[in-house]
C-alpha cells in the first residue's frame, strides 16, 4: 500500500480522495470503506448530502474497484481510452458525463503536457478519475480543503469548469508577456526572435484552444434542456462557468491571432534585411565591375597592350577607372533616392 501511494499517488483502490459534502459544512475527507458505507446507505439517509470520488487510472485497481461498487454507464469507460478531443459536457439519460482537459499540475506551458479527467455526476455523486494529476483539479481540492462549502454536486462540477478557464486564463496572461517581449524586439527592428518560437506558441495556443474549449452544440443542449434534477442555481452556475469559458477562449484566440501577425511582421522584417543586404552586395559588385573589366584586359599576356610604354599610363588608367567608378555610383544612388 505505501508503494502504491508513492507511485500513484493514490490508495490500494486506486482512490486518490473521497469527500463527502454536508448542507452548509464544508466537505469532509473519508477513506474508501467509509465511502462503501455511504453508497450502502438508504436514500433518507443521504437525501442532504453528495459524495465526491475521484480516482487515479494509473492504478490498474481503480477501474477494477469502480466497476464492482459503482453504477457507472459505459460511455464513462469509454472516455476514460479515448483520445484527446475536447472538453465536452452532455447528459447521459438521467445522468451527467464529463471529459474535461487540462495542462498537467507540475509542468510548463507546452501543448503536449495535457491530459483529461473524466466525470459521471448524479444528483448525490460526482465521480472523476485522471491519469495523472491535472491543475484545475488540484484547485479544486484546494478550495474544497480550504473551507470552501457546495450545496450540490452541480455546483462543485461548475466549479471545476471554472477552475479549468482560469487554468486557461494564467497561460493566456504567461503567454502575453512573452509576446509582448518578442513584440518590442520586432518594434525596434532587432531581429532576435526565431520563428520557430512563434510558431510553437501559436501552435500550443491553438491546441490548447481547440482541446480546453467545451463542445459549444453539447453545452448549448445541456443549458436548453438539463436534466430535471439540476435546479436552477445549479444551472445558472453552468452558465456562467460556460460564460467565463468562453472568454478565456476568446482571449486565447485573440492571442493566437496576435502571435500570427508578428510572424508575418517577422517575415517581412527579415525579407527587408535580406533585400537590404543584396542591394549592398550588388553595388559593390557594380563597382568593382571596372576595375575587374580593366584589370583582365590590361592583364593579357599580349602585344600591344595600351599605355604600356607610355610615362603617365598607370595615373590614366587609374583616373579613369575613378570616373567610371563614380558615374556607376551615381547612376545607382541617385536613382535610389529618386
Amino acid at each position: 500500500m505505501a508503494l502504491s501511494e508513492s507511485v500513484y499517488g493514490s490508495d490500494k483502490h486506486g482512490l486518490v480522495w473521497a469527500y463527502l459534502f454536508r448542507p452548509g459544512v464544508a466537505g469532509a475527507p473519508i477513506d474508501a470503506d467509509e465511502a462503501l458505507a455511504w453508497l450502502a446507505a438508504g436514500e433518507p439517509r443521504r437525501a442532504d448530502s453528495f459524495l465526491w470520488l475521484h480516482f487515479s487510472l494509473a492504478n490498474a485497481a481503480a477501474v477494477r474497484w469502480m466497476r464492482a461498487h459503482l453504477s457507472l454507464p459505459a460511455s464513462f469507460y469509454e472516455s476514460l481510452q479515448q483520445a484527446a478531443v475536447s472538453t465536452r459536457l452532455e447528459q447521459e439519460d438521467a445522468a451527467l458525463g464529463a471529459v474535461i482537459h487540462d495542462v498537467l499540475f507540475d509542468a510548463e506551458f507546452d501543448s503536449s503536457n495535457v491530459s483529461s479527467v473524466s466525470a459521471h455526476l448524479e444528483p448525490r455523486l460526482l465521480v472523476s478519475a485522471r491519469l495523472r494529476p491535472l491543475r484545475s483539479v488540484d484547485r479544486l481540492r484546494a478550495a474544497v480543503r480550504g473551507g470552501a462549502v457546495f450545496r450540490s454536486s452541480t455546483e462543485l462540477l461548475a466549479q471545476l469548469l471554472r477552475e479549468q478557464a482560469n487554468v486557461l486564463v494564467d497561460i493566456v496572461r504567461s503567454s502575453t508577456a512573452r509576446v509582448d517581449g518578442i513584440e518590442d524586439t520586432l518594434l525596434a527592428s532587432r531581429v532576435a526572435t526565431s520563428r520557430r518560437e512563434l510558431g510553437a506558441l501559436r501552435r500550443a495556443l491553438v491546441r490548447l484552444q481547440r482541446l480546453l474549449a467545451p463542445e459549444p452544440a453539447a453545452l448549448f443542449r445541456l443549458l436548453n434542456r438539463p436534466p430535471v434534477w439540476v435546479g436552477g442555481e445549479d444551472l445558472q452556475d453552468l452558465r456562467q462557468a460556460g460564460e467565463e469559458f468562453s472568454a478565456a477562449v476568446a482571449d486565447a484566440a485573440a492571442l493566437a491571432e496576435r502571435v500570427r501577425l508578428l510572424q508575418e511582421e517577422l517575415v517581412a522584417l527579415t525579407n527587408e534585411q535580406t533585400n537590404r543586404t543584396l542591394f549592398v552586395l550588388t553595388f559593390v559588385t557594380v563597382l568593382a565591375l571596372p576595375i575587374n573589366l580593366v584589370a583582365g584586359l590590361f592583364g593579357m599576356n599580349v602585344g600591344g597592350i595600351p599605355f604600356a610604354t607610355h610615362e603617365h599610363g598607370f595615373l590614366v588608367v587609374v583616373g579613369v577607372l575613378a570616373l567610371m567608378t563614380a558615374v556607376l555610383a551615381y547612376l545607382a544612388f541617385g536613382r535610389r533616392r529618386d
